[in-house]
């Protein structure tokens, strides 16, 4: 059993929403990321997501493809995430961290490579959006033998045969993406989550996280209602880019808004 599991066990005991924030590493900079994830855990946070910088994020609105810029512009590269969560890692030994990106920064460190460095470092899950679990038959083993949950992700749009395969391969929890387009979307149709969650239910036993459309208490609250996990990004990322000039404003900024959620989750 990983930090992932320990923690979902440990939430549920509680009675307890799991809350999931998002930030990509290296934004604005690269030396504030490992203070911003420790602002996040004081603020609430039970997971944290570390989004790895890439050119192409399909999956990502603007304002995640900008802080993925941004951080690229400051030469971020995987090798630094992994420094990033050992650096974490000094003084926090429990909070899960799963880093979440594309599979090609990935490819070209190589599998294994980034397999080991990354549980050496302390990372524990992976959420590669662009890998389907068809496609995972190299790089699954790899993360498993080295104790690393492989998280995927099931959209409105996934039939029911293939969030069964889904959920064959998850572990850690499944991230459900609510909504019909990228990050950052500003419509949330909880009703409907709901409808879509039931038959998953159903097909695993793994937490259900739900995204997209998480942007403040009240939508965090309503998600926590019908969902194990609520997980924010865009609503954290722009008070990143909102900071950027003055960095020293953003971790207030961050503990602002997760501990409105976290109290509303919590309420």
């Amino acid at each position: 059993m990983n930090r992932i599991d320990k923690r979902f066990a440990s939430l549920k005991a509680q009675g307890k929403t799991a809350l999931i924030p998002y930030i990509t590493a290296g934004d604005p900079a690269p030396e504030h990321t490992v203070g911003f994830m420790h602002a996040l855990v004081e603020s609430g946070a039970d997971i944290i997501e570390l989004g790895v910088p890439f050119s192409d994020p399909m999956a990502d609105g603007p304002v995640i493809q900008k802080a993925c810029e941004r951080a690229l512009a400051h030469g971020t590269r995987l090798t630094h995430l992994f420094e990033m969560v050992q650096d974490f890692r000094q003084t926090d030994t429990k909070t899960p961290v799963v880093l979440m990106g594309y599979l090609n920064p990935i490819e070209r460190m190589g599998y294994q490579r980034f397999a080991e460095q990354a549980a050496a470092a302390g990372v524990d899950g992976v959420l590669i959006v662009d890998m389907p679990p068809e496609e995972a038959d190299e790089i699954g083993p790899l993360m498993k033998s080295s104790g690393l949950a492989a998280i995927f992700l099931v959209a409105p749009t996934t039939s029911e045969a293939r969030a069964a395969t889904i959920c064959g391969h998850g572990e850690g929890y499944l991230y459900y993406v609510s909504l019909k387009g990228v990050t950052g979307a500003a419509t949330l149709d909880v009703d409907a989550v709901d409808r879509q969650l039931e038959p998953l239910r159903r097909l695993t036993d793994l937490p259900l996280c739900v995204g997209f459309g998480i942007r403040d208490g009240a939508t965090a609250a309503a998600v926590g209602r019908i969902a194990d996990g609520v997980v924010v990004g865009s609503a954290l990322v722009n008070r990143i880019a909102e900071g950027a000039d003055s960095p020293a404003s953003i971790a207030p900024a961050l503990k602002a808004v997760l501990s409105e959620m976290r109290q509303a989750l919590d309420a």
